[in-house]
């Protein structure tokens, strides 16, 4: 697959769309080509918590929620620096901005906490060998194909989506950056039986968050009392993270991500995939979980 030449058009307001290139039979962005070998071999540390998800499955929800646990709920630290910023994205390398996940990670003290959405084959082996803690969510395939769908029209150096029926087809066949919904999932729910891995479920953050939060709480060994774990709740409400620059990715440059297509945080509910699909699609992606799902005990729920 041809590599793309990253690089901003001339007048500097817009930038090209990647295209996606094999690794591992995984796709990813062209652009992470040239930096693919420090991130696999990229030295993670025992103290180290990383957030892994699928894209657009409540990965920037569980980082402020995380920031807030390990900071006791103070706001003002929260605010600190963008949540891009407080947590580099170890998948990212775009050399002609200078962007390196890795290079953010590598200079930050310990403890880290760290982000990234590669699939559970993919991931740098230290992590494995330094028995790093891991938080993984999960989002039910509907809502998040429509979400990631959204994203893609908004990200401006990720791959053209096309209609929204050819980035279904091409979500479904694990033809998207990240590769695989299906192999995502299941791939780090078998992982957590031997890695230290707390697999969380965001239909289950939206039903019970303060349960989740408590169960994100106890994972990192921090106790907290009752009016802090409602503070964290109420800070990392969808309408609150979404007004808020710190968390909504509205100081990420528009070359990147432009805002009047699609906002960043766009809806954040459980159901919204009705708005989109036919029943057709519906019973297809259904039938498709089951298929290659099965056996392995996961389950979504679509709706609340």
């Amino acid at each position: 697959m041809q590599v793309m030449d990253f690089e901003t058009d001339e007048d500097s307001k817009s930038i090209k769309h990647s295209t996606l290139v094999d690794i591992n039979g995984v796709p990813l962005l062209s652009a992470m080509i040239n930096g693919w070998d420090p991130i696999w071999n990229f030295k993670a540390r025992p103290d180290d918590l990383l957030i892994c998800t699928y894209p657009k499955a409540g990965t920037t929800w569980i980082q402020e929620i995380v920031d807030m646990i390990q900071h006791g709920g103070d706001l003002q630290k929260c605010a600190r620096a963008p949540i891009h910023e407080r947590m580099p994205f170890i998948d990212l390398y775009y050399s002609k901005f200078n962007l390196s996940g890795v290079e953010e990670a590598n200079a930050m003290a310990s403890p880290r906490t760290l982000k990234s959405h590669l699939p559970v084959q993919l991931l740098p082996p230290s992590f494995w060998e330094q028995k790093s803690k891991i938080i993984y969510v999960a989002r039910n395939a509907k809502d998040n194909v429509v979400s990631y769908f959204h994203f893609h029209r908004m990200a401006l150096a990720m791959p053209e989506p096309g209609t929204w029926e050819e980035f279904l087809e091409n979500f479904m066949a694990g033809k998207v950056t990240w590769g695989s919904w299906f192999d995502h999932v299941r791939g780090w729910w078998e992982a957590k039986d031997h890695h230290p891995i707390l697999y969380l479920f965001y239909e289950d953050m939206k039903k019970n968050p303060g349960q989740e939060i408590q169960k994100v709480a106890e994972f990192l060994d921090v106790q907290l009392p009752e009016s802090v774990l409602n503070q964290i709740f109420q800070h990392t409400e969808f309408e609150c993270m979404k007004a808020n620059p710190m968390t909504n990715y509205t100081m990420m440059p528009s070359i990147f991500l432009d805002h009047t297509i699609s906002p960043f945080m766009r809806k954040g509910t459980v159901g919204n995939w009705k708005e989109h699909f036919t029943v057709a699609q519906s019973e297809r992606l259904d039938d498709l979980c089951a298929q290659l799902l099965k056996g392995s005990g996961l389950t979504f729920r679509t709706e609340l």
